[in-house]
């Protein structure tokens, strides 16, 4: 199937079709600048039918279960009617740049549905737990007519955290008998979360789900309050066993209904958008420089002076930043 203009595929992901979904969402991916550029006008098109889904974020301890988590709670929102994305970012190699995509054969049964749309999309090396263009995927999924959009970052990190500028709810997912391992993610993740999911349940002694659950609300208890002014819950269950899937999704709505009553989710949404804004100067303004012949002469030029120690990596930077933009 050939599309040949911009209104063309746009009228194809209105109507849901997956393959134009798909090939709108490569195009934003794409290194290419033209791809990209087609892509960015598709989403200026698609803008009105955008904004309607729940954008949920979903993350966790290595080992947390996360794929079979969102699997279940998948395959839960299809059961009320729902249609349902998820995209799946997995780690790329530093050196080679390539990724493990396995999401789709660990979701097997939320991949069959044709009221689902799983993307496994690889990092490419950047920074955020997402990839660079997980914003862009995100609108083109609620200009597809989805529902709840689920975004399963890498894993646990203090850069992580930057997925909360692309959705609304945070869900973080924990494993009981971490002990220790709980100090580290207390103010990176913690902070951000909206509910902590203690997964696997099933797998462990009830008295150490207890004890798990218990360091955490002492944990929360020093954490400063959410600007959302939504309390942090603390849930329990089994994504494999399907236990307390319903109870997330109604902590969900609830959280919903207060945002929206309370005006945050406007105020949310226009800064989120605001906050990209920065994200594509950074961006475009690296990509011109780099793309200067001029620059890379400048920068051999101070090769040598850079490995006796004459200067600073940041003092380099400053100056081609001055000899290049001296308005600013």
């Amino acid at each position: 199937m050939n599309f040949t203009s911009i209104p063309d595929i746009s009228a194809e992901i209105r109507a849901g079709n997956l393959t134009a979904l798909s090939r709108a969402i490569t195009y934003a991916e794409s290194k290419k600048e033209e791809h990209q550029l087609f892509a960015q006008k598709l989403i200026h098109e698609l803008m009105p039918y955008t904004g309607k889904a729940k954008r949920i974020a979903i993350t966790g301890v290595p080992g947390a279960g996360k794929s079979t988590f969102i699997e279940s709670f998948g395959m839960f929102l299809i059961r009320q009617n729902l249609k349902v994305a998820v995209l799946a970012v997995d780690p790329s190699s530093s050196l080679s740049g390539g990724s493990i995509l396995g999401d789709k054969t660990r979701m097997e049964d939320l991949s069959k549905s044709d009221q689902a749309f799983i993307r496994p999309t690889a990092t490419g090396g950047s920074l955020g737990g997402i990839t660079a263009r997980t914003y862009e995927a995100v609108l083109l999924c609620e200009a597809a007519g989805f529902d709840v959009i689920l975004v399963e970052t890498v894993g646990v990190g203090q850069s992580e955290t930057l997925v909360h500028y692309i959705t609304d709810f945070f869900l973080f997912l924990q494993v009981s008998g971490t002990g220790d391992d709980l100090q580290g993610i207390k103010r990176g993740i913690m902070e951000m979360a909206d509910v902590i999911f203690l997964n696997k349940t099933d797998l462990y002694d009830p008295k150490i789900v207890q004890d798990t659950k218990m360091d955490m609300h002492r944990s929360l208890q020093f954490l400063p309050s959410k600007d959302s002014g939504w309390k942090r819950k603390i849930l329990k269950g089994s994504g494999f066993a399907n236990l307390g899937i319903d109870e997330v999704w109604d902590k969900i709505l609830e959280y919903y209904e207060l945002i929206q009553s309370n005006g945050y989710f406007e105020k949310m949404r226009q800064e989120q958008k605001l906050l990209r804004i920065d994200d594509y100067l950074e961006e475009l303004i690296l990509k011109k420089l780099k793309q200067k012949t001029v620059l890379q002469k400048e920068i051999e030029d101070n090769r040598e002076a850079l490995e006796r120690d004459e200067v600073t990596p940041f003092e380099i930077a400053q100056k081609l930043i001055e000899d290049n933009f001296p308005s600013l």
